[in-house]
């Protein structure tokens, strides 16, 4: 990832920035409108479990590329307790927060890769990516 943009997330006007810095970056690498707005969306829940379930954290937001395409890479990380059961968080409608739980799942379903990296006590590490088409 080169020229990465890295949005330390603590409040929900950490959120915004890193969602308008995300949704900049995929119109300037030429999504459309609406692949756009969904990466604005992913990176809009990430950043909310941060301020929801850890405080504190960052979002890197950058380019991805391979040997045939190009497109954004999203990196959400915090330090915060981990997720101790990452089969239910996935799950649509579980929430530990009383929300609807959209959160984890929409983000996968979102995106067009998705891994989740937690330690229970030392924290998670999210990696998104969307490909142009």
């Amino acid at each position: 990832m080169s020229d990465v943009i890295c949005v330390p997330i603590n409040s929900d006007k950490d959120i915004v920035t890193a969602r308008q810095e995300g949704r900049s970056l995929a119109l300037e690498l030429g999504f459309s409108e609406t692949d756009s707005a969904l990466i604005a969306t992913a990176i809009s829940e990430l950043a909310r479990n941060i301020v929801t379930y850890a405080k504190r954290g960052e979002v890197h937001i950058g380019t991805a590329t391979d040997a045939h395409r190009e497109g954004i890479l999203v990196v959400a990380k915090d330090k915060g307790s981990g997720i101790a059961n990452v089969r239910l968080a996935l799950q649509d409608g579980f929430s530990t927060s009383g929300s609807l739980g959209l959160g984890l799942p929409g983000v996968k379903r979102l995106m067009d890769d998705f891994e989740l990296v937690t330690d229970v006590g030392r924290g998670t590490t999210v990696t998104i990516r969307k490909w142009k088409e």
